[in-house]
């Protein structure tokens, strides 16, 4: 018997059909597609044994003992591997059949020559590909009869659609080279930061300068800046000089002067949130006393004759600016004694409020509204948990969407052309300043790491904002106190910690390995940690792990940025996409059974909702819904499913099949509206919720049989972060992730003259591809 096997390809770079396979790096390249496609490390394994006999139908019993050794994977992980390896081979429609053949009941058949390339052959594939000559078939794919030959119409038409591509792309390249030369041709800025690192073009002589400069440089946190209206004068929430605690309202010069103190708030106090008026003579802002009072006073920019304006609510929540003439204030949605839904206006002489008459619904919490610069339009957050920014005209009316992101925005400021917008927006583990063309509702990054809470001058074209690069990592906490063990240390940001029900596996976000990735491990087996390939994890939520912990519902991006659900088995690399009949999930949970999904969803409304879908039928049945529901836990030990609301604060439950009857409140004040995911609950039921004091970085409220223990600290120093934690089984153990280093301080910086995208056109683009395979 004749042995047709092909050995194994010397060459990293192997020639499959049509398609150049990069074994090392596991990339595919397909003649006439954009990008290269990844495969996965099981794909590839399956992918490398085909290849050895074209033609031949290798068995799946084969693939099982090559690629799985010594374990006992389903039918359905060998599936997945085949359809990725068809989807990467796919050109036009065909998804990739002519490439792998499946051979009913037993296996499958590599239907294309494999070639092994040299590296003298890898830079003259695109005048091989070009050429009117098939390529001839490796002589082992001869000796075995030969595998099939690809259509000879199907190839004519690639060639002339790879030929009207080149040409398509030589007049870009043109048209390109035409606009650089434009752009060579324009005056050099003064001071560039290039110039300031290059001389010549021949010798380096230095880094570039960041485009910004801190002006705060001390231990601690200096946050909300406010831009007196020249931009000379900086003022922001920082530590109380008087070493009576809580925070105080400080003044600087965009310089890196000393900064002074403007008041000195009674102890137990906290000044908070400052506002400069549009005359620059006087600084609004908000007082929260040690009795859960809450102000809002008026001060001179020098420090005195203070004044009060209204008393509010104490949330983080708390909003307002001043109106265009200096003689009001614009609040955004109250709550508490002094609740308001909507937008009002408190006119400073009389103490008379006039809300704006425009659409709100009852779920809406509109938040930190501010006045365009001629005072035609208000521009608002509606919902920041889950939010994007709204217009509409300054004295009310029909608001308009300006972005539909979802996300947790973080700050926003206008430009003082009336017509664009930064804005600070979480991004995956960072967050990020943007800026928003309002008419044209393009994006650009404005290229500013770790930045957030902007605030821009009136006049001058000064930019404000904090910087915040904090490190995180995942630890694992007694609940009853003690020291924690960090799991996993690196130096990159690890967050949402994701214990199994079986106490073993733990999945968590992180940036560790230079992208944004989802990343599992047996923590019995240190050794196992790995990231999920082929994913894009969104960060709004944390995974879901299924009752017999095989399986994790996750929600990601696909390749053009939208947001889809996954089910996941890490242990076999196996994922796949859910057919969920909903506009846009924003987090999936396993219900009462494994034939039923939680799913809270947005619409095209922009109404956020809880449904649950029945999808052992397709397509799936949507068995009942909640609507303003921003976050939810499935609780096996009670059956019921535990929630947080957009409009409001506190934890709410219904009974599995979302029964409105059943709706109840299970807590008032925990947890607070911005920090709505920083709770979990255990496998005994117990509900656990994370916070911080004065006294203490990490705090920790336990729920326990229906009754709230007292707030005992977890971690002294350390702050937790606020987007996801776990319980083990038992209760005894949460796994969060724990600030290693962290700080905030003031940068400020001149904005550029022409703050749009020099591409428009292009700016959403720019957007997708950050939040794709941020």
């Amino acid at each position: 018997m004749i042995n047709s096997e092909i050995q194994s390809p010397e060459s990293d770079r192997v020639r499959v059909g049509e398609c150049i396979v990069t074994l090392s790096s596991r990339e595919v390249e397909v003649a006439g597609a954009r990008r290269t496609r990844r495969l996965t490390p099981k794909s590839l394994g399956v992918l490398r044994v085909l290849m050895r006999q074209p033609g031949r139908v290798v068995t799946r019993d084969e693939l099982f003992a090559e690629v799985w050794p010594d374990t006992l994977p389903t039918n359905d992980v060998l599936t997945q591997a085949v359809t990725q390896l068809r989807k990467a081979f796919s050109v036009d429609d065909d998804n990739g059949q002519a490439y792998i053949e499946t051979i009913a009941k037993t296996g499958y058949r590599l239907l294309v020559p494999v070639q092994p390339l040299a590296d003298h052959e890898t830079d003259a594939i695109a005048v091989a590909e070009d050429s009117t000559a098939s390529p001839p078939p490796a002589p082992e794919a001869v000796a075995t009869g030969g595998a099939p030959v690809v259509d000879r119409g199907s190839r004519r038409w690639r060639r002339w659609r790879r030929r009207l591509l080149l040409a398509l792309g030589v007049a870009m390249l043109l048209a390109l080279v035409v606009l650089s030369v434009l752009l060579l041709h324009r005056p050099a800025p003064v001071n560039s930061p290039v110039d300031a690192a290059v001389e010549n073009g021949t010798r380096v002589i230095g880094s570039p300068e960041r485009p910004y400069r801190l002006i705060t440089a001390t231990a601690g946190f200096e946050t909300y800046p406010t831009l007196s209206p020249d931009g000379s004068q900086v003022a922001y929430e920082g530590a109380n000089d008087d070493g009576t605690g809580g925070n105080a309202i400080k003044v600087q010069t965009s310089g890196n002067a000393p900064a002074r103190q403007l008041l000195s708030p009674p102890a137990g106090a906290s000044d908070r949130f400052p506002n400069w008026s549009p005359d620059g003579r006087e600084i609004a802002f908000a007082r929260f006393g040690a009795d859960a009072s809450c102000q809002v006073l008026i001060a001179s920019a020098t420090g005195g004759a203070v004044r009060q304006a209204t008393r509010c609510d104490g949330t983080e929540l708390l909003s307002f600016d001043w109106t265009p003439d200096g003689r009001g204030l614009v609040f955004g949605s109250m709550v508490g004694r002094y609740a308001h839904r909507g937008i009002r206006v408190l006119d400073l002489a009389t103490g008379q409020w006039r809300a704006l008459d425009y659409a709100v619904d009852e779920d809406d919490f509109d938040y930190a509204p501010r006045y365009s610069p001629d005072g035609r339009w208000l521009v608002f957050v509606r919902n920041p948990q889950l939010g994007d920014l709204w217009r509409m005209p300054a004295s009310g009316g029909t608001p308009e969407q300006l972005t539909t992101e979802s996300a947790e925005l973080r700050g926003w400021a206008w430009l003082g052309d009336g017509r664009h917008i930064v804005f600070g927006r979480r991004v995956d583990s960072e967050a990020r300043l943007y800026y928003l063309d309002v008419e044209r509702r393009t994006l650009r990054d404005a290229g500013l790491d770790d930045a957030q809470w902007p605030a821009v001058s009136r006049r001058g074209d000064m930019l404000a904002f904090v910087h915040r690069r904090a490190q995180f990592g995942v630890f694992r906490m007694p609940a009853q106190g003690g020291a924690g063990e960090r799991l996993f240390a690196s130096s990159g940001r690890d967050g949402q910690p994701m214990v199994a029900p079986d106490g073993r596996q733990l999945v968590f976000s992180s940036d560790r390995s230079g992208s944004f990735a989802l990343w599992w491990a047996d923590m019995q087996r240190p050794e196992s940690l790995r990231p999920i390939e082929g994913l894009k994890p969104e960060a709004r939520q944390a995974p879901d792990w299924s009752a017999d912990s095989r399986h994790l519902l996750v929600v990601g991006r696909d390749e053009h940025g939208e947001a889809v659900v996954y089910e996941i088995a890490p242990r076999d690399e196996q994922l796949q996409r859910l057919p969920v009949p909903a506009d846009q999930p924003l987090q999936a949970l396993y219900g009462a059974d494994a034939e039923q999904l939680l799913v809270v969803e947005r619409d095209a409304d922009q109404h956020t909702r809880l449904s649950l879908f029945d999808r052992s039928v397709q397509p799936w049945r949507r068995l009942a819904s909640l609507e303003g529901v921003s976050q939810a836990r499935f609780d096996r030990s009670t059956g019921r499913v535990l929630f947080t609301r957009l409009a409001a604060g506190g934890l709410w439950s219904v009974d599995a099949a979302l029964t409105p009857g059943s709706v109840q409140q299970v807590s008032e004040d925990r947890p607070s509206r911005w920090r709505y995911r920083t709770w979990t609950v255990a496998g005994n039921g117990s509900i656990d919720y994370l916070g911080s004091s004065a006294s203490c970085g990490t705090t920790l409220v336990r729920i326990q049989s229906g009754r709230e223990e007292a707030e005992r600290c977890l971690d002294a120093q350390r702050l937790s972060a606020g987007n996801g934690l776990s319980a083990s089984a038992d209760g005894s153990n949460l796994y969060l992730a724990l600030a290693i280093s962290d700080g905030a301080d003031i940068g400020v910086m001149r904005l550029p003259e022409q703050p749009p995208a020099l591409f428009p056109a292009f700016s959403k683009l720019l957007i997708l591809n950050e939040k794709g395979p941020s």
